[in-house]
């Protein structure tokens, strides 16, 4: 007889966190055994809990949840790392996996689907939110012999969005005049002149 999937969740949110434990709990097959505020807290005594699965949020206190997951994954080798958080940036899906994450949803997920995940993730499988899907798919179809850096990259495809130098400057927290240097040798490296030219340039080689 299959005994029941052991899992803890680490969450600093503990409305989220409580939230989380009385679905799965609530589930046949499913065991919660522990929560934890921060993966500080979860590891003076995870090794103990044997779960077989936990749900990690990203932002926690202390070490976040990307440098917890190789941190988690040296005490429990056998358990499988579920992100479950509401960031979808293309950085933080790659590191999250390169580190060992087997898994990466989003919070917005239907808590059916959270639950299906953790079973597919038991069983083997890579479960991914749709738009995660999406985002990981988009970058691997990108050209890999951009003759741009990925700082370049990230600016055209804010450029592409509509967004304004100044914009682009706040959302990436640089100063004004960097992005105007980066637009400049973008210009150069793809030989246009115009924002126009430059985005169709990219999407035609699929630099973006």
């Amino acid at each position: 007889m299959n005994r029941n999937i052991r899992i803890t969740i680490i969450e600093d949110d503990e409305t989220i966190r409580n939230g989380y434990a009385y679905l799965i709990d609530a589930t046949e097959g499913y065991d919660v055994v522990s929560t934890y505020v921060s993966f500080d807290e979860a590891a003076k005594k995870i090794a103990a809990d044997h779960p077989d699965v936990i749900l990690l949020d990203i932002e926690l206190p202390g070490v976040n949840g990307i440098d917890a997951i190789p941190k988690l994954k040296k005490l429990l080798p056998q358990c499988f790392v579920l992100i479950l958080t509401v960031y979808e940036s293309e950085k933080l899906i790659f590191n999250a996996l390169a580190n060992g994450a087997s898994g990466y949803l989003t919070k917005n997920t239907p808590s059916a689907k959270i639950v299906e995940s953790i079973k597919e993730v038991k069983e083997g499988g890579g479960p991914m939110s749709i738009n995660i899907a999406k985002l990981v798919i988009k970058s691997f179809q990108k050209n890999q012999e951009s003759p741009l850096s990925k700082r370049e990259t990230q600016i055209l495809e804010l450029i592409g969005e509509g967004k304004s130098r100044s914009q682009i400057a706040r959302d990436l927290f640089i100063d004004l005049e960097t992005v105007r240097s980066h637009i400049k040798n973008i210009y150069i490296k793809l030989d246009v002149n115009s924002r126009a030219d430059a985005i169709k340039m990219a999407k035609q080689n699929k630099l973006i």
